[in-house]
């Protein structure tokens, strides 16, 4: 049964391979970025952040050489900041220390920041034609499915049940291709709900479908509740000007810029939550004099409801970045060029479209 799974497979991938930027480049780097790109990121959201990238950093050197705040401003949009901070360090490394080429073998990619097993070896197979299977959460499926694998994959059990099976599977010389077709397959025809069975090449040796067991499967534990936070956010303007704050360089949205606030601690409300960030932050005290909305964000591991109001410094404070990276007073219509997470952009695009006097 694997080798007309694999063959099936690969037939399949022939005749509907979807045309994708990245794959007809073929190169290293642009099958690097996209991968990164690519980590919880819808293709069709991929696919114009691939095109703007490599047309700004067409190779390592580039983008090796650009500020990290360029870096993350052409990021914008994509989430997980960190990635961008990640591969904008290791294009520095590659260029520095390994003669401007990406390794060609997992062990030496996996050196690199950012880059983890499944990155290490999509790299490895597509780009350098290593006989390995890079395994994400689509081919997860797939193959739960076509052996009716009937544990948690993320679990130690699951894996080493998976395993077992992959160890087989003949793709020696095909690897970059099988992978690729998976991964369309799991995009395409074996999707998370409502699977295409009947359009699927790997109907015929599916266990999953012949039970009738395929959305079933794979087998998932139950999530926790996300936790919610609270938060709020200062809009503060001098002279058309409005203050922004640039977080640490890493964590949550590292180096990106925001709109000064912080998170609401037990028994505060939103006002006093406000007045001490500021405090702390900038070392400034505050009048706040209207609310300037709400705002609801879903992290991976969390959400959040920030509520910013508009407020005028008390006379004699001037704000100082005691426990933020930077402090700037720009001009509203410059607040584009700076990088700024989905919430910061959406107060952004709104003090561009409203008033901007001070209160």
């Amino acid at each position: 049964m694997r080798f007309e799974l694999t063959s099936a497979l690969l037939e399949w991938y022939a005749q509907h391979a979807r045309p994708l930027p990245w794959r007809e480049r073929r190169e290293a780097y642009a099958i690097w970025v996209s991968e990164v790109m690519l980590q919880q990121t819808r293709v069709e959201t991929v696919v114009p952040y691939f095109e703007r990238w490599m047309a700004r950093f067409p190779d390592l050197e580039a983008l090796a050489a650009a500020p990290l705040q360029e870096v993350l401003s052409l990021w914008e949009g994509l989430g997980y900041y960190h990635r961008a901070h990640h591969l904008h360090r290791a294009a520095q490394i590659v260029v520095e220390q390994m003669q401007g080429q990406l390794p060609r073998d997992e062990a030496r990619l996996r050196t690199l920041p950012g880059i983890g097993e499944y990155i290490a070896a999509a790299i490895a197979s597509i780009a350098f034609g290593k006989d390995v299977i890079a395994l994400d959460g689509n081919l997860r499926r797939v193959f739960s499915r076509v052996y009716d694998i009937d544990e948690d994959l993320s679990r130690p059990a699951g894996k080493a049940r998976l395993q077992e099976y992959l160890s087989s599977l003949p793709i020696r010389g095909k690897a970059g291709d099988f992978n690729q077709a998976l991964m369309d397959l799991g995009a395409m025809i074996c999707t998370s709900k409502a699977p295409r069975c009947l359009s699927c090449p790997l109907r015929q040796g599916c266990r999953a479908f012949a039970a009738g067991l395929q959305e079933q499967r794979p087998k998932r534990h139950q999530r926790p509740k996300l936790p919610h936070h609270l938060v709020t956010a200062a809009i503060i303007l001098r002279n058309h000007h409005v203050l922004i704050a640039q977080r640490p360089p890493y964590g949550l949205l590292g180096g990106m810029w925001e709109f000064p606030g912080g998170k609401v601690q037990p028994g505060e409300d939103l006002q006093s939550c406000l007045k001490r960030e500021l405090r702390e932050e900038l070392g400034v005290e505050v009048r706040i004099c209207q609310e300037f909305g709400s705002y609801r964000h879903r992290y991976t591991h969390f959400r959040v409801t920030l509520h910013a109001f508009r407020c005028a410094l008390l006379a004699g404070s001037e704000p100082r970045p005691l426990q933020v990276a930077d402090l700037k007073w720009v001009p509203l219509s410059q607040l584009s060029e700076f990088p700024m997470g989905r919430i910061d952009r959406l107060i952004s695009v709104r003090l561009n479209t409203g008033d901007e006097r001070a209160c």
